[in-house]
């Protein structure tokens, strides 16, 4: 009875989770294919859509580190209010490369689609299927403004409506 009680105010909890909006009702599969051995390694975030759970966050990394097990080890940092803060799950394909499952905290997953990238892997649009989140990542920390408005270029030809596209500051260190 009592596991009942606590299933029942955990998924209470998560209902009243406030979901940012749809941006992109119809997120188009992934452009190409993704070579995961060339896309691993560390990103740096130049710009998403907000939500919580990376609100004011600046030098924003993911490290993306295949796994003895066959699993990609994921290590996202955020640097909020002068502290650092780390937080670490795991992601998996999902049937294609271009797809992962991401889990940060057991049993809830997400999606993870690698959009579309650069033939050199320098930087990658990334989303999911509901059109609520949007990244854009680059291999280096400092990006010009050409930069970004190619990648805002590309995500609006995706059908993506980017009034809530925040920058993400990335500071020399």
């Amino acid at each position: 009875m009592l596991t009942a009680a606590v299933v029942a105010l955990l998924l209470a909890g998560c209902a009243a989770i406030q979901r940012p909006e749809v941006a992109n009702s119809h997120v188009p599969e992934p452009k190409q294919s993704v070579e995961l051995s060339r896309y691993l390694g560390v990103w740096h975030e130049q710009a998403r859509f907000d939500h919580s759970f990376e609100r004011d966050c600046m030098n924003v990394t993911a490290k993306y580190e295949l796994r003895d097990d066959g699993l990609i080890g994921v290590t996202n940092r955020c640097q909020r209010n002068g502290k650092t803060s780390t937080t670490k799950g795991t992601a998996s394909i999902a049937g294609d490369p271009a797809k992962l499952e991401v889990t940060f905290f057991w049993p809830f997953k997400g999606d993870y689609w690698i959009l579309d990238h650069s033939d050199d892997y320098s930087w990658s649009i990334v989303g999911e299927p509901s059109g609520r989140y949007l990244w854009f990542l680059t291999r280096k920390k400092l990006v010009d403004d050409q930069t970004i408005d190619m990648l805002k270029g590309k995500a609006r030809e995706m059908g993506y409506d980017l009034t809530g596209l925040i920058r993400v500051s990335q500071t020399e260190e």
